[in-house]
């Protein structure tokens, strides 16, 4: 792939980004939040106006043509997913709100039902909360023990830790594959071979990695596999879990209601098939349909494309920050992790994250301040917060110029505050 083919990626997809093309505070938008929630493409959002427009009915119950026109489009969407992350069938694919609620689908189907006192579940240290407070949930319940894998100093996975925690009282796995706030991409693969080696089931968060990079769940291996639509240019409110066939089926349904049913008496009930076992209640059929817009838009553009252009802004990224001396980046650099996310959190001596992040809203850039749901990490970097700049694929390097001049200005201006 030629390096002017990956420079003018940004280029070619910016007009079909209606929200790109605005002013904050005078100046043109920077969006640089991304790792908190994408931007919808107009092909995305036109899917969600032809949904409600055009055939919206309630999925799977009816046999009239709306419903089973949105029915279609509704298990459609599924197949691409399954496809996406080379699932052996859409019934490995379980639609959830997001990803928050596919692992606790989990922890509560597997984890309350399959562990008990003794059992041990291994997660990291830089895991958001949605993949530590689940887990929580269960070791209370249980008895099962937590247990932590910390970060080098290079602000990476600990491997060899984790090797030395993994015993024959390991369970379940369940770590991040891109970190929001270190950016580092974890060895899943790897992981999974180890834990699995001790009869311990892996869960994946590609939360930040699904966006952004080809992912393939049968190479990887992992047991389950969540992800969130509205960082990967879908809309809130839909995600889902990747889970395999076998296990899944092993597990019982979470929440109990209408659709996820074969046959209801008065005192006892039988569950429907993969995956509706585990969807209750009239789901969020246009997200879904939306999401199935999103992976066609994305797969058109291709995710090998997108990993190696977001690896260009990634240098850029790092070269520019590394400018300010002021400045402490936090997580390795893309030399020490080629595969590292298009993201920097970092934190400027004495000023506040949140300063930063108001003065840059006054330039029109947005950037992300705060602990970003990892506040044992922040503890363990002996932080109380960041500020985070997070790219992907519409983003430019003029745009991250931008940021780094602003960055430079507002430094400046505090530590005249300062002195």
């Amino acid at each position: 792939m030629t390096a002017i083919a990956l420079t003018n990626l940004a280029t070619e997809v910016r007009a079909d980004f209606p929200i790109l093309q605005q002013q904050v505070n005078g100046q043109p938008l920077v969006y640089l939040d991304n790792a908190a929630t994408s931007q919808k493409p107009r092909a995305v959002i036109q899917s969600l106006v032809d949904y409600y427009e055009g055939y919206n009915s309630n999925v799977h119950r009816g046999v009239h043509t709306l419903s089973g026109k949105a029915t279609d489009a509704y298990e459609g969407a599924r197949q691409k997913v399954a496809r996406f992350i080379n699932a052996k069938t859409e019934q490995e694919i379980v639609y959830t709100r997001n990803a928050s609620e596919a692992i606790n689908l989990v922890a509560y189907s597997f984890g309350m039902n399959f562990l008990q006192a003794g059992d041990e579940i291994i997660l990291s240290a830089m895991e958001h909360h949605s993949n530590l407070i689940p887990w929580q949930f269960v070791a209370a319940k249980t008895g099962a023990a937590l247990k932590f894998v910390g970060v080098t100093e290079t602000g990476q996975f600990d491997l060899e830790q984790f090797r030395s925690l993994l015993s024959d009282r390991t369970k379940l796995v369940s770590v991040v594959h891109v970190s929001n706030t270190l950016g580092c991409c974890n060895p899943v693969t790897e992981i999974c071979q180890l834990a699995h080696a001790k009869g311990a089931r892996v869960l994946i968060d590609a939360c930040q990695s699904l966006p952004h990079q080809a992912i393939d769940v049968q190479a990887i291996d992992c047991d389950w596999l969540v992800g969130s639509g509205h960082k990967m240019c879908a809309p809130t409110g839909i995600g889902f879990l990747y889970g395999k066939l076998d296990l899944l089926r092993q597990m019982p349904p979470f929440l109990g209601g209408g659709e996820m049913i074969a046959d209801v008496f008065l005192d006892h009930a039988t569950y429907a098939d993969l995956p509706h076992k585990f969807e209750a209640g009239t789901p969020a059929i246009g997200e879904a349909i939306a999401l199935g817009a999103a992976i066609d838009y994305l797969t058109a553009i291709g995710m090998d494309r997108i990993h190696a252009y977001e690896q260009q802004l990634t240098q850029h990224l790092f070269q520019r920050l590394a400018e300010i001396p002021e400045l402490t980046v936090y997580g390795p650099t893309p030399e020490q992790d080629r595969d590292r996310a298009a993201l920097a959190a970092f934190t400027a001596g004495a000023v506040h994250p949140h300063d930063l992040s108001t003065i840059l809203d006054q330039s029109g850039i947005a950037i992300r301040a705060g602990h970003h749901c990892t506040q044992p990490l922040h503890r363990e970097l002996q932080v109380q917060s960041t500020a985070r700049a997070s790219c992907y694929f519409y983003n430019t390097t003029d745009e991250i110029d931008r940021l780094i001049e602003s960055l430079k200005e507002a430094v400046e201006f505090f530590g005249a505050i300062f002195s």
